[in-house]
């Protein structure tokens, strides 16, 4: 590995964010989830979580849209909704969901400085009432346009944007925020490891 790629490798996986996370419930269509992955990474997203529990599990996602994203990301699937919240709920002190309803609040009203994990639902029906029942709260997008949505990966680029804006503002990109154990971890996939 020549010094440049190292360095670039390094400084990636020292602006990744554990605190913050992508939940997608059932998403059919593998390249929504290819191009959230991209996002996710491009705001140092590490983690991701994939819920499927009416679609068979996917086995590989659409390549044009992450360019190869899903490489450098740790993918967590899982088909049963209690065992994914039980994991969530270890690491995130919040999870929110983009679901309409008279509760939610607007998303630049969230606190995305703390450990907080943002739910998508899938393309047709949104966030189920199974997974609604199991959230914190509600947030919606602002919009003032005739259709009231935004296609899964629009929605969640807006969303994990405005969260990489808060958290730059707090200063959470200044310095390495992954543990050691998981960033040595992280070096020895990502196929470089740091001899200091």
């Amino acid at each position: 590995m020549t010094p440049e790629r190292f360095e670039r490798l390094h400084n990636v996986l020292v602006k990744r964010q554990p605190d913050l996370t992508v939940v997608l419930e059932n998403v059919f269509d593998p390249h929504n989830i290819s191009a959230v992955m991209r996002t996710c990474d491009a705001v140092g997203i590490q983690d991701i979580y994939i819920l499927n529990t009416k679609i068979p599990t996917h086995k590989k996602w659409g390549a044009k849209s992450s360019s190869s994203a899903a490489k450098w990301l740790s993918i967590h699937q899982f088909t049963n909704a209690d065992e994914c919240f039980a994991e969530l709920r270890k690491r995130y002190k919040k999870i929110y969901a983009t679901h309409l309803s008279s509760d939610a609040v607007s998303l630049h009203a969230l606190d995305l400085t703390e450990p907080v994990a943002l739910l998508f639902g899938n393309e047709h029906s949104g966030v189920s009432e199974e997974m609604l029942a199991m959230v914190d709260g509600n947030f919606i997008i602002p919009q003032v346009g005739i259709i009231k949505s935004l296609n899964i990966s629009v929605a969640c680029a807006v969303s994990v944007y405005e969260a990489f804006r808060q958290k730059q503002n707090a200063g959470h990109y200044d310095a390495q925020r992954l543990g050691d154990t998981q960033f040595k971890s992280l070096q020895g996939q990502w196929g470089f490891i740091d001899e200091d």
